[in-house]
């Protein structure tokens, strides 16, 4: 059995861009994809070698299933085409279910001493007048936010696999499947808001529309300040002063994209014995803060999936993939959809369509609870 992890490209229908502080690029990257088979051949310049389950890609998801697997006695090897963990990048924000999940797993305690639980929202105009504020637990008691440094999350998903469990500078090129059910995977060796982090971090960011032909990418963190600060000149001086205060090796700027699955037009989650976990299947956009905590339901759920497959025998590994797609896509679809609309909401130009969110739409009509409702998600912790 494979499974494997890689990106693919995927279409944008999120046409916006975001400077972000924290890390570096690039939280809305595609995450990992899941491919799997009953027996995998792994052949790089060293030779071949063959393993039962291999991830491919050390992202939230690929590390995540590695450690549920783990929990349920299944091992795994996990191939990173980096030389190390892709710890760069900005916080993530985690709602309850995400938190269910690391729970699950095991690593939420770890993670909950790190980073302060946030207790609401305030949502204010670009004058500083607040339109609306929101404190999460008085909607949902059982409600746990925190925006988590994606360094620490991966490091901490690593640190409960087996040394080499993570192979690193193990780029996949190619995969081949063979007449007798066996893969072989030949590698290539070699808007604006700001969010507390912990009691000395904050983690920013501006949302803006862009052309859809957005120029030449700059880089230099100098520029991309300057850039940050021309967005926001008439903004509160809370927002600058945060602009100001981070260093120039913590700010990046990447676009924002999502994935919509429509039915028959859209990659299904698996096909034969090769799936897709988080990003790779969905991306969506940040704007309910459920990339991550969608890729870590992903990988309990597959993981319950191919361990019953497991016990069942190689042929009902397809059945299993499948299985894990027909559960998650109702699941996926309607809320990256449901992410995109709440982003297309704030990014206004049009003055009068502004006056109307500003003095309307936000102050009288946005409920925390419909905004929270896709945060509930059970999940029992995995042992083998």
């Amino acid at each position: 059995m494979a499974m494997t992890t890689s990106h693919m490209p995927r279409p944008s229908f999120y046409n916006s861009h975001g400077i972000r502080s924290s890390q570096k690029p690039s939280w809305f990257r595609a995450q990992p994809r899941t491919k799997l088979n009953p027996s995998v051949n792994i052949k790089a310049l060293a030779g071949v070698r063959k393993e039962y389950i291999v991830i491919v890609g050390a992202g939230i998801a690929g590390l995540a299933t590695a450690v549920s697997l783990r929990r349920l006695g299944i091992g795994s090897v996990v191939l990173e085409q980096a030389a190390s963990l892709r710890t760069g990048g900005t916080s993530l924000t985690l709602f309850k279910n995400g938190w269910r999940v690391l729970d699950a797993i095991g690593v939420a305690d770890n993670l909950r001493g790190q980073f302060l639980e946030i207790q609401g929202m305030v949502v204010n105009s670009e004058d500083g007048r607040e339109l609306r504020s929101f404190k999460f637990k008085d909607e949902d008691q059982t409600q746990e936010v925190r925006a988590v440094e994606r360094r620490i999350l991966l490091e901490t998903l690593a640190d409960e696999l087996p040394p080499e469990t993570v192979r690193f500078s193990s780029k996949l090129a190619k995969i081949q499947s063979s007449e007798n059910g066996e893969t072989l995977l030949q590698l290539t060796d070699g808007r604006a808001g700001y969010v507390p982090v912990s009691p000395t971090k904050v983690y920013w960011f501006i949302c803006y529309n862009s052309p859809s032909s957005p120029g030449p990418k700059i880089t230099d963190p100098a520029l991309l300040r300057k850039q940050a600060k021309e967005l926001v000149n008439n903004w509160p001086e809370e927002l600058i002063r945060l602009i100001d205060l981070c260093p120039d090796e913590t700010i990046s700027k990447t676009p924002l994209v999502d994935r919509w699955l429509w039915p028959g037009l859209s990659p299904p989650a698996s096909t034969g014995k090769v799936v897709l976990v988080g990003d790779a299947w969905h991306p969506m956009t940040p704007n309910l803060g459920q990339g991550a905590c969608c890729a870590l339901e992903d990988s309990v759920i597959l993981t319950r999936k191919l361990a019953d497959a497991i016990k069942s025998g190689p042929t009902a590994v397809e059945g299993a993939l499948r299985a894990y797609g027909e559960e998650r896509w109702p699941r996926v679809f309607p809320l990256t959809v449901r992410e995109n609309l709440v982003g297309s909401l704030l990014p206004w130009d049009n003055q009068l369509v502004c006056s109307i969110r500003n003095n309307v739409v936000i102050p009288k009509l946005v409920r925390l609870g419909p905004v929270l409702e896709h945060t509930n998600f059970e999940c029992e912790p995995l042992k083998a």
